[in-house]
């Protein structure tokens, strides 16, 4: 599985602020992944942090051209469902009830810790300029703000294989969304992101290995 968005930020957000963004988002993902997952007692994930930097071009106002920086940062190998099915009842058919449980019980849990990642930067960002934040404030079309683009492409996509009404998806969409910020607003979980956000930001590595996430979350 590779989970990829593209960090493109305003002028006014200097390097060092948007490497603590992208660590946020990111640490957010895996403390999902490796907690929440844990919390209920599902397999482990092994998985790997991938944050990596590039340059692009950019025409102004003036028809000069400047030189952006963009973050591109994945998660590989983070979710429980490798292989989405065209449809969950059908695939689902054949199962056991205890089989049906648990597969839903995955397919929630991934959507949730993709949740985390945009969820936990809007957080972060909500602390640094003391604002308020909660699901009004920051509600799920808000989180294309907070690098999460990528993310919601990828729910939508989960989403999808569930063939509900318009209703049911935006219902289930609201429950799993209370879901993550309740998880990112725990303050135990949040003191785990703020410790792997600072790893992340103070190793300096492009890749953050699977031990690496555990030992940090361990403490």
């Amino acid at each position: 599985m590779k989970r990829s968005h593209l960090i493109n930020m305003p002028h006014f957000v200097n390097d060092a602020e948007l490497i603590r963004q992208v660590a946020f988002h990111e640490a957010g993902h895996a403390a999902a992944i490796h907690i929440r997952n844990k919390q209920k007692q599902l397999p482990p994930i092994f998985f790997q942090i991938y944050i990596n930097h590039v340059y692009q071009w950019r025409k102004d106002a003036r028809n000069t051209y400047e030189n952006d920086k963009v973050y591109l940062t994945k998660i590989e190998d983070g979710r429980l469902i490798h292989t989405l099915p065209s449809s969950v009842a059908k695939a689902l058919s054949d199962f056991t009830p205890a089989q049906q449980y648990d597969y839903q019980i995955a397919f929630e849990a991934d959507i949730v810790n993709l949740l985390a990642g945009p969820l936990s930067e809007a957080n972060y960002i909500a602390l640094r300029d003391d604002e308020p934040i909660n699901p009004n404030l920051v509600h799920l079309d808000a989180l294309h703000f907070y690098g999460g683009s990528s993310d919601i492409e990828t729910i939508n996509e989960y989403m999808d294989c569930l063939e509900l009404s318009s209703a049911q998806r935006h219902a289930k969409l609201v429950a799993l969304f209370l879901k993550a910020f309740a998880f990112i607003k725990d303050p135990a979980n949040w003191r785990a992101i703020l410790a792997l956000a600072e790893y992340i930001i103070s190793s300096q590595k492009n890749i953050i290995l699977y031990e690496d996430v555990t030992s940090v979350l361990a403490h």
